[in-house]
């Protein structure tokens, strides 16, 4: 009964920051201006998601102090407060790309040291050093999804929707109650980013979900919860897009840190779709991932297929999108 009262209470605390905060940041003209990247028509302002972040540590810190989270990972998470501050003064004033990637790889590494690393997956008949070569790409990958789930943050409610859908998963296996903190706190943000949004996210709430995500996901992981690769992909539908877009932008040639408009759920709304039907086309691509993951857990010699397909039905996707706004 109690924990269900701290997640209420989180939801309406987050709901009531992020209405706190609109108002803070309309007075003080802290908005996003439309220009010819946006995906939205009017100024609307931004910095919402530190509602999520502070209802967040709070109730992490509530689980702590009645030691109803481990250790580890509450520190792990933590950390993140480093990422915190770094983004808030990114939306507030702005800096260097260099600046907050190196941030960003210090946030990484500390929270990857304090949860112990990534325990090791079993492939047969193929051996190697883990700490040499896994452990880098581990803390590299933790850092590009970190960006990434902030690149994804374009639409309004799809960045929360994801967010949510993830969690929904992960505590459906692994039965940890952090998940429907975080669910708790992300809810109270999103009825204000609900299409037609009443304010947005900003760099402080969406690499902050990306980096609690990802250290939930090392974390199940390593206490056999949920697999490293079922993580993967059931974040698939955000790093999928954004790691493709990335790859053909640089084969282009292009200044990889300018904004742009070439993400494959930008074009869909391009093309003319709503806010609210991008997200109901992300319900249904969950619900396909969802499904293999299922299989995936159930029979073992499907595995490798499974993901594969996965990465194959998300590359139809992009394709049929290529085919209405082509990528130029």
């Amino acid at each position: 009964m109690k924990i269900i009262l701290l997640i209420v209470s989180l939801g309406i605390f987050s709901f009531v920051l992020t209405y706190l905060i609109r108002r803070y940041a309309l007075q003080n003209k802290i908005v996003s201006i439309p220009n010819e990247r946006s995906l939205h028509v009017v100024p609307t302002p931004h910095g919402g998601g530190l509602a999520i972040v502070i209802s967040w540590y709070v109730g992490l810190s509530i689980l702590y102090f009645f030691s109803k989270i481990d250790k580890d990972l509450y520190f792990a998470l933590l950390s993140g407060v480093i990422l915190t501050l770094v983004s808030l003064i990114d939306d507030l004033r702005g800096l260097k790309p260099f600046i907050r990637l190196i941030f960003h790889f210090i946030t990484a590494i500390i929270a990857f040291a304090l949860l112990g690393g990534l325990r090791q997956l079993v492939i047969p008949g193929l051996e190697f050093d883990y700490r040499f070569l896994i452990y880098p790409l581990a803390v590299t990958g933790m850092v590009w999804f970190i960006n990434l789930f902030n690149f994804m943050d374009g639409v309004d409610g799809f960045a929360s929707l994801q967010a949510i859908f993830i969690c929904l998963v992960m505590f459906f296996l692994s039965g940890s109650i952090v998940n429907v903190l975080l669910i708790a706190c992300i809810s109270g943000f999103l009825y204000w980013n609900w299409p037609r949004a009443k304010i947005f996210m900003g760099d402080v709430g969406s690499t902050q979900l990306g980096f609690i995500l990802v250290v939930l996901g090392i974390y199940f992981h390593n206490i056999y919860s949920l697999s490293i690769l079922n993580w993967i992909m059931l974040s698939s539908p955000f790093w999928f897009d954004a790691t493709l877009t990335l790859y053909r932008r640089w084969r282009n040639g292009e200044n990889l840190s300018q904004a742009h408009r070439k993400h494959a759920y930008q074009r869909i709304v391009q093309y003319g779709f709503s806010h609210m039907k991008v997200n109901c086309w992300l319900l249904f691509i969950n619900l396909f991932v969802i499904v293999m993951i299922l299989i995936y857990r159930e029979i073992k010699f499907l595995q490798a297929p499974l993901f594969l397909l996965t990465l194959l039905f998300f590359y139809i996707i992009t394709k049929q999108v290529d085919r209405r706004v082509p990528f130029k």
